[in-house]
């Protein structure tokens, strides 16, 4: 698990002013408004009426939510998400600027895209966010870009600090709700994990005692 700390002047920081460089992604060009801002509502894949929620709180620059997006996500897609047996709703819980300038990237992306961005950033998160020499800022970019995200566009919406804002308000909200010590954090239903189960053995079964 990786420890955050929540800090407004990091997230006010990360995004010093709002200035609009073009047209960003999907809706990313409208004014955030708390949660009436298209970006912020819930991503949720899975089957509507699955009797198990599955809720993950992540940050796409912590080593540990990489290592299970990477090794246990996939069988937990494949084998519990498409076969509808869970709904799995993706929290973001970013501690660094870095990440939250993924999650904002992530965020205005059309929906279809969301997880596969998620899938691109934590399998070569070695490479853009902790390589050495470099700007990790930089890196973000260049694979927003394959995403289809322009330089342009990329500067919008990490300079857009009323989003920021409304993403820490989001965060700031649910870690005074569930106390949330560091990612990866999940719950089952009303029911609390707070680390990475490491096995998808581990995650099934956290599953079974939640239905």
């Amino acid at each position: 698990m990786t420890r955050l700390s929540l800090s407004r002047r990091l997230f006010v920081s990360a995004a010093p002013a709002l200035a609009v460089a073009g047209t960003a992604v999907g809706t990313a060009h409208a004014a955030a408004t708390g949660s009436s801002d298209p970006r912020l509502s819930p991503r949720i894949i899975g089957n509507p009426n699955a009797k198990v929620l599955v809720q993950e709180w992540f940050s796409l620059t912590c080593t540990h939510c990489a290592h299970f997006a990477t090794e246990e996500f996939p069988k937990i897609k494949e084998q519990l998400i498409d076969t509808g047996k869970i709904r799995y709703q993706f929290h973001d819980f970013c501690g660094d600027r870095v990440g939250l300038t993924a999650a904002m990237v992530a965020r205005s992306l059309p929906e279809e895209r969301y997880v596969p961005f998620l899938e691109a950033l934590f399998s070569s998160q070695m490479q853009w966010a902790f390589a050495s020499g470099g700007d990790p800022m930089q890196r973000l970019q260049q694979m927003s870009a394959l995403a289809g995200v322009s330089a342009a566009q990329f500067d919008a919406i990490s300079k857009d600090n009323v989003f920021a804002e409304a993403l820490f308000d989001q965060v700031k909200k649910d870690n005074d709700t569930y106390n949330i010590g560091g990612t990866p954090y999940f719950r089952f239903n009303n029911t609390h994990y707070d680390q990475d189960p490491e096995t998808y053995e581990k995650f099934a079964d956290l599953v079974a005692k939640a239905s």
